[in-house]
C-alpha cells in the first residue's frame, strides 16, 4: 500500500509543479511525459532546466522548451552552455559555474534550418561524372 500512496504523492507533486491539471495535460501533450524535479535555471530563449537525482543518469536532467516554440521545438534551441550540462559534460550548471567563452564563438547560435527554404545548399564546381542522355531527334 505504501507504493500506491507514494506513486499518488509523486503524481500530485508533478501536477503541482507543472502548474495544475490543465498545464500538466498541456505538458503531457507537448513532450509525452510529466516529471517533477528541482528547477535549475533558464536560458536566454526562455527554456527551463530541471534535475531530479532520483532518476537514472541520462534521464535525470531535462529541458522544458519555451512555449513560443509550440510543438516545433528542436535541439538547436538549447544554448551551448546548457547543452554541456544537459548531456553530463559539465557537473555544474551555467548558473553556478560560468562556462569558458572564446571570442571566436558566436554568442547568438543559429537554429537548424534544415527542411526550410533557408537551408544550406552547397554548390559544386566539379564537373559531374555522369551526364544525362539526350536522345537524337528524327526531324528531317
Amino acid at each position: 500500500m505504501t507504493s500506491i500512496t507514494q506513486n499518488f504523492r509523486n503524481l500530485m507533486q508533478s501536477i503541482k509543479q507543472n502548474g495544475g491539471i490543465y498545464r500538466s495535460i498541456l505538458q503531457l501533450y507537448r513532450v509525452d511525459e510529466i516529471k517533477e524535479g528541482e528547477y535549475v535555471g533558464t536560458d536566454r530563449n526562455g527554456n527551463r532546466y530541471y534535475q531530479n537525482k532520483r532518476f537514472f543518469v541520462g534521464r535525470s536532467r531535462w529541458v522544458i522548451y519555451n512555449e513560443k516554440f509550440g510543438l516545433d521545438y528542436d535541439g538547436t534551441h538549447v544554448d551551448p552552455e546548457w547543452h554541456g550540462w544537459l548531456h553530463y559534460v559539465r557537473d555544474e550548471p551555467p548558473t553556478v559555474q560560468k562556462p569558458i567563452t572564446y571570442k571566436w564563438v558566436d554568442p547568438n547560435p543559429q537554429e537548424n534550418k534544415t527542411g526550410t527554404p533557408e537551408n544550406y545548399v552547397p554548390y559544386s564546381t566539379v564537373k559531374p561524372k555522369v551526364e544525362a542522355w539526350v536522345p537524337k531527334s528524327n526531324k528531317q
